[in-house]
């Protein structure tokens, strides 16, 4: 049975392309089949890779996507994977990566391990986003990080009012709101001041936007929760609807935005069982100097397969990749 591995890159980065050639040409010398789309297979122009076009059958069949470029990438990778349910690999050429799970200078490493699936999948909770006006439903949308309500106009505010599990909640004049995934909790939310949340943790998140509010806290919402934020129909000017920073939808007033737990999760490969505090300190490069934990005073004892056990923790979101295709049921920054 032919393996076929599907490679994503960002074609406007230079190094991208190079790091693409060398991906390739050592999956393709390990006797694996690689799939490109057709204008990224032509950037990195080599012989014997099939070509699709972009589309929600483009990575059927493929036991792994292979994205190498930032976070932004990455999102565009799940959109392809968007209903197959194929797990994504990034190779992080951009600043944060939090999404990615490995480095450029590690990428004979991880081409290795790619061959030989030496990986665990983990899912992602996802966003389902239904936009309706009354009653009817405008448009239905889908996010890995976030679905953001914002002003369409620098000079003028939203007036919102949200709702959560049919209950009002509050009503603010505000530059917008943000509904965010764990996953998404280092991404814009964080940046509009929302708290960091552990992938693991099942939950919704909401930040407010700039709120002229006494009560505009980010908060944490039960992951069966239903969100909902609405324009208020006498807002002068409309919204805008951002899902992901990618797709976008026009929200005029009375528009209402239902925000809930996606049904189609993201499946994301994990080549290393680091624990997520870890990529914590080393994304935002936190300051420990000075720790003296329990676990650190422990490896100065233990032997060295003692350190290695210890290391590896017990992550409960992954499970170990066994090489079969998923059922139907088993479903930072903004590069292109």
């Amino acid at each position: 049975m032919t393996r076929t591995v599907f490679v994503v890159l960002h074609t406007g980065r230079r190094e991208a392309i190079d790091v693409a050639r060398r991906t390739v040409t050592g999956l393709i010398e390990a006797g694996l089949s690689v799939r490109m789309l057709d204008d990224e297979a032509a950037e990195v122009g080599i012989d014997g890779v099939e070509t699709v076009a972009a589309g929600g059958a483009a990575t059927r069949d493929c036991e792994i996507v292979v994205v190498i470029g930032g976070d932004g990438t990455i999102l565009r990778g799940a959109e392809l994977t968007r209903g197959s349910g194929t797990p994504l690999l990034g190779v992080n050429l951009g600043h944060m990566g939090f999404l990615a799970e490995a480095e450029r200078d590690d990428l004979d490493y991880t081409v290795d391990h790619v061959v030989k699936q030496a990986y665990d999948v983990e899912e992602r909770l996802t966003l389902d986003v239904a936009v309706r006006r009354d009653g009817e439903v405008l448009t239905e949308q889908w996010a890995l990080n976030e679905a953001a309500v914002e002003k369409a106009a620098r000079e003028r505010m939203l007036e919102l009012v949200v709702e959560i599990d049919g209950r009002p909640l509050s009503r603010w004049a505000c530059d917008g709101v943000v509904c965010a995934t764990p996953t998404g909790s280092t991404a814009y939310a964080f940046s509009a001041g929302g708290p960091v949340v552990w992938p693991e943790v099942e939950a919704l998140l909401m930040a407010p936007i700039s709120a002229h509010a006494l009560f505009a806290r980010p908060m944490v919402i039960a992951p069966d929760s239903v969100v909902a934020v609405e324009v208020l129909a006498d807002t002068q000017g409309a919204g805008v609807l951002w899902c992901d920073g990618r797709r976008t939808v026009e929200l005029p007033p009375g528009a209402r935005i239902e925000v809930r737990r996606g049904e189609l999760p993201v499946r994301l490969a994990r080549l290393h069982r680091a624990p997520f505090t870890d990529r914590l300190v080393a994304k935002f490069d936190l300051p420990t100097m000075g720790w003296r934990g329990g676990q650190r005073r422990a490896d100065r004892t233990a032997g060295p397969a003692t350190r290695s056990a210890g290391s590896a923790g017990n992550d409960r979101s992954t499970r170990s990749h066994t090489g079969t295709r998923p059922g139907p049921g088993s479903t930072g920054e903004r590069d292109a």
